[in-house]
């Protein structure tokens, strides 16, 4: 029988603790949260290796270094409520629900939804409220938000997105740049959000965060 509690402690002490993530009341929500129950059954052996775990469909669970930094940039506190973009089955969803008062999840994939809804009231999550829609609307209604975490690749951020930060709100999203991806954290400050750099990390585009072609004449 897999040690997955043993399996997570690892996890957490050789690739989240090392990579200079060290706020104590997130590194508690890795080590709580398991993994393994927001994955398909073919990749519960898996759910710890170190990589972006691919949930089909272009989408993947983000590695959890690359999470774990991400989130620890998002600066989550008790009080914040927070958009989580590109939820997958929750996993992300359920690490923020233990950081914060509240968390709207965004799916746009309507099976990847009901899932993560039926997973999370499954291990007792009752902060978290999914929502299957497109990605690049967010939910507008339940905002504004203090804080958006975006589960996966952008090109360009929906300005529909940045509108739903309130003042001082802060949102994380790996851009990619060709062959490059950079985490970057935005600071919304008087209605306009700036960026600054993170760190390193790829993830695949999301659907809807794809750079608007536009056409000269």
């Amino acid at each position: 029988m897999t040690d997955f509690a043993a399996r997570r402690t690892m996890m957490v002490d050789t690739q989240v603790r090392p990579n200079d993530v060290t706020r104590f009341p997130l590194i508690e929500a890795m080590l709580a949260v398991p993994m393994e129950d927001y994955l398909p059954a073919a990749l519960r052996t898996v759910a710890y290796s170190g990589e972006n775990l691919d949930l089909g469909g272009g989408r993947v669970l983000l590695e959890p270094r690359t999470l774990g930094k991400m989130v620890d940039l998002l600066d989550p506190q008790p009080d914040d409520l927070v958009l989580d973009l590109g939820c997958g089955y929750g996993y992300s969803s359920a690490v923020l629900a233990r950081l914060v008062q509240a968390v709207v999840a965004i799916e746009d994939n309507p099976d990847m939804a009901a899932e993560a809804e039926r997973r999370l009231s499954e291990a007792g999550v009752f902060n978290v409220a999914v929502l299957n829609a497109p990605l690049s609307e967010g939910a507008p209604e339940q905002g504004p938000y203090d804080a958006i975490l975006v589960n996966g690749g952008v090109e360009e951020m929906p300005p529909a997105i940045l509108g739903q930060l309130k003042d001082g709100g802060r949102i994380v999203a790996p851009f990619l740049e060709g062959a490059l991806g950079v985490v970057r954290v935005g600071h919304c400050i008087h209605g306009r959000v700036n960026w600054r750099y993170g760190f390193n990390a790829l993830a695949p585009l999301l659907p809807g965060l794809k750079r608007q072609r536009r056409f000269a004449l």
